[in-house]
């Protein structure tokens, strides 16, 4: 069985940042080959990871709603041939880009091929990284709602830390299971890690979320967003930070 890790957290946290550094780290540590998914409808991991072009799951999707499978196969082998043509290979690890919401019309049908393709898919994995929209609907819809540690990613101030807490009482309204739940607080000053862990102390009040840790605030990191550098060229000393924290994972 493949280890499942979600990221999710609202707009503006840097979480799809934290989902490249994730990448990045299982690279370098060795934890190939696994699989990244982007099931954010607003996707741009690609981006980060270097990958410029690609095909996206929801592509599929209308291929199948249009009839355009053919004669001399079924459905689900169509999804399952398709879903591995649009799978984009890098070194020591595979992208798959799930893409935009749904038009009008009834997707039920094409939801259960497409979520049995899945489900066989992740399992060719050691590992599955996964950077989801803030209420995870498109892996709810999908019923891919099982997960070894979901990661929200939060910003460093009392709404934010707040809004980490609602986003997991959306996930559970959804079905969503993990095992192990972490807040990752992101962009925290070095100065002001102390009085950040008080408040979180303070706002989270379910027990389930664990403190993973504090990623450092750096205009090195928006340079190299603003100038499309990809996680593999970023400076060693912020990624090993990352590093750090990304060990408590893997921790009994």
């Amino acid at each position: 069985m493949s280890v499942k890790i979600s990221l999710v957290g609202k707009g503006g946290t840097g979480k799809t940042t934290v989902c490249a550094l994730l990448i990045n780290y299982l690279i370098e540590k060795n934890f190939t080959p696994f699989l990244a998914v982007d099931a954010d409808p607003n996707y741009n991991l690609n981006e980060l990871l270097g990958i410029k072009e690609f095909k996206t799951l929801s592509e599929i999707r209308e291929e199948i709603l249009a009839h355009k499978v053919p004669e001399f196969m079924s459905r689900y082998e169509f999804v399952e041939m398709k879903i591995n043509e649009i799978l984009i290979e890098n070194p020591g690890f595979e992208l798959l880009v799930m893409g935009y919401p749904e038009k009008a019309g009834c997707y039920c049908p094409i939801h259960s091929f497409l979520s049995q393709a899945l489900a066989r898919l992740f399992k060719n994995y050691p590992y599955v990284v996964i950077d989801n929209e803030a209420g995870m609907e498109h892996l709810s819809r999908l019923n891919l709602t099982q997960m070894d540690h979901l990661i929200i990613v939060s910003d460093p101030n009392p709404r934010g830390i707040l809004t980490a807490e609602r986003i997991w009482k959306l996930v559970q309204s959804l079905k969503v299971e993990a095992k192990k739940i972490w807040l990752l607080i992101n962009k925290v000053s070095t100065d002001m890690e102390e009085e950040i862990e008080e408040l979180v102390k303070k706002n989270i009040k379910e027990p389930q979320i664990s403190l993973l840790g504090f990623l450092p605030e750096t205009n090195t990191l928006v340079e190299y967003e603003l100038n499309s550098y990809p996680v593999f060229e970023w400076d060693q000393n912020f990624k090993t930070q990352a590093y750090q924290i990304f060990d408590k994972l893997w921790e009994q």
